[in-house]
């Protein structure tokens, strides 16, 4: 059977990453196709942790106040010798950049859900299930999938001989480490030299069970490194090392999983809901396009769970597509859009493998000698602290004042309350999505010209102006910076404008408002908007832009 709808996405793979993407493309309009090996949701958890920026992009699909009845805000995040003594302390419970705090922990099954309703509930996204991608052909205008159907037969997916050919303008494979996709355009992975065996234990503590446990920690214990971490509201997980000698057969006994437990929960007190060994590896996509495919999510990388930030950098991912996709189907942009793709994500996600890997170094000691130096480094404050989490060092951003050049470019954008008509509300739920120019106390529209402004216009940009100054309000243009979050990142920042990307990365930013045309200026160069227009020349003259 072949479908001869030209679809604007096929998506191959239906977890967290491929949900996201059929939702963000879905509620621009577009037509979407999803297809997933499995005919329903995995039901067992995975994934446990998100953090801010994750939090802001499900505000983004509409759902923020369905994925917060899911989840609960993380607390200390504390690393402890075998003695209990604290080596590390990471406040993942402090105020972050993006108004809440730093991350927030939830279980995989009851997120799936709710990404799986709005998926489903938009009338341009089909999702189709028990439908497993066998083969993958490009032409010049659109790519073929072909496809073979299966049901689950005494727990294995079988064909049932059933196959249908679809087309679209683009596909994404968020299809996981084994994924079709990347293996159908020949994409290699990197393999960055970290791999482990850790048991995996899901567990429902019973009603009125209260459990003498670090709320999330790593035991850094050389007789057993373990992980300890809330699962979601009513849930715990652990994570035990699997130690030298040890077969995966003799971890996965129950008796055995039940013994490791035993300090912390017994039988009587919690539900098992599910225990499995994982390899913990390091792995990176070499690129992530290849003409009209692409890869997101860990059909693109791999990494050790010690930051959280495995389904976090997958939604990231498709956070970046969308947008490009976007720009792509309205006309405002072209393919090239997409080649910045992996030049954004890849280094980003890079340097969140490599702390995974050194914290990973820090956690899996087995040998007691090395744990006892490792212990003494902590201890005696002779171990520098973590860097900050990485942002964009290339693709779409000023690259002459980002973060290696004392700049913000690059850089996450700060978030927080607006007041406007006198209403308080969130600024990502005020400002239609998009580029944004944001101003200090002006509205930025006074400081740019007509072409600048048609520019903008083209882009679908929108401009707004943030301000302490009840004075200074004009209303719809200039809002009230309701607890001075933006007042303190302009200031600290040197910044009087600044431009936001859809997926609230900072272009770019201007020192004073006399810098704020040159700098939309090379945004529409580098987009190819006003590549001949005498506007296009300011450009040229934005060096002491940030």
């Amino acid at each position: 059977m072949t479908d001869n709808t030209l679809h604007d996405v096929v998506i191959i793979g239906y977890g967290p990453v491929g949900q996201s993407l059929s939702i963000l493309l879905g509620e621009r309009g577009y037509d979407v196709a999803v297809y997933e090996r499995w005919p329903s949701l995995y039901p067992l958890p995975r994934a446990v942790f998100h953090d801010h920026e994750i939090r802001r992009v499900f505000h983004a699909m509409n759902m923020g106040a369905e994925v917060e009845k899911i989840s609960q805000p993380s607390a200390t995040y504390q690393w402890f010798n075998a003695d209990w003594k604290t080596l590390v302390e990471i406040d993942w419970s402090a105020e972050s950049i993006s108004d809440g705090p730093v991350g927030y922990l939830f279980n995989q099954p009851s997120l799936e859900a709710i990404l799986d309703r709005k998926a489903k509930s938009l009338p341009n996204v089909s999702v189709n299930q028990g439908w497993e991608a066998i083969e993958l052909r490009q032409f010049a205008d659109y790519t073929e999938v072909v496809l073979q159907h299966g049901t689950m037969q005494s727990g294995t997916w079988t064909p049932t001989g059933e196959t249908q050919t679809v087309r679209a303008r683009f596909v994404v494979g968020a299809d996981g480490a084994n994924s079709f996709v990347r293996r159908s355009q020949g994409i290699a992975f990197e393999d960055l030299g970290f791999q482990e065996d850790w048991l995996v234990i899901d567990l429902q503590p019973n009603e009125g069970v209260k459990l003498d446990v670090p709320d999330i920690g790593q035991w850094c214990n050389p007789a057993r490194p373990t992980t300890m971490v809330p699962g979601g509201p009513g849930y715990r997980r652990w994570e035990f090392m699997r130690l030298p000698g040890e077969t995966l057969e003799d971890l996965q006994k129950p008796k055995k999983v039940w013994s490791l437990l035993a300090p912390w929960v017994t039988p009587e007190q919690a539900t098992l809901v599910r225990y499995a060994v994982y390899t913990f590896r390091s792995l990176i996509a070499e690129h992530w396009r290849d003409g009209r495919v692409l890869i997101a999510g860990d059909a693109a990388h791999q990494m050790p769970p010690f930051m959280g930030q495995g389904m976090c950098s997958g939604i990231r991912d498709v956070w970046n597509l969308a947008w490009r996709l976007d720009m792509i189907f309205k006309g405002i942009a072209s393919p090239d859009i997409l080649d910045a793709y992996t030049l954004e994500r890849r280094p980003q996600v890079r340097a969140v493998i490599d702390a995974s890997i050194e914290m990973g170094k820090v956690v899996c000691i087995s040998d007691p000698a090395e744990a006892a130096r490792r212990d003494e480094a902590f201890l005696s404050g002779n171990v520098p602290p973590l860097p900050p989490f990485p942002g964009l060092t290339d693709g779409l951003i000023r690259h002459t004042r980002n973060a290696s050049h004392g700049g913000i470019a690059g850089a996450l954008s700060v978030h927080g309350q607006v007041r406007n008509r006198g209403v308080e509300s969130r600024y990502d739920d005020v400002i239609p999505n998009g580029f944004h120019v944001i101003a200090l106390d002006v509205d930025p529209n006074t400081c740019l010209g007509e072409a600048a402004r048609a520019a903008l216009a083209r882009m679908g940009a929108s401009t707004v102006g943030l301000t302490r100054n009840e004075g200074r309000l004009v209303v719809d243009r200039v809002m009230y910076d309701v607890s001075g979050r933006y007042d303190t990142f302009f200031k600290t920042h040197r910044a009087a404008a600044i431009i936001v990307r859809p997926d609230y990365y900072i272009y770019g930013a201007a020192h004073t408002l006399d810098e704020l045309p040159a700098l939309v200026a090379g945004l529409t160069v580098e987009l190819g908007l006003e590549a001949n227009s005498a506007f296009a020349l300011e450009a040229s003259v934005s060096a002491d832009a940030t």
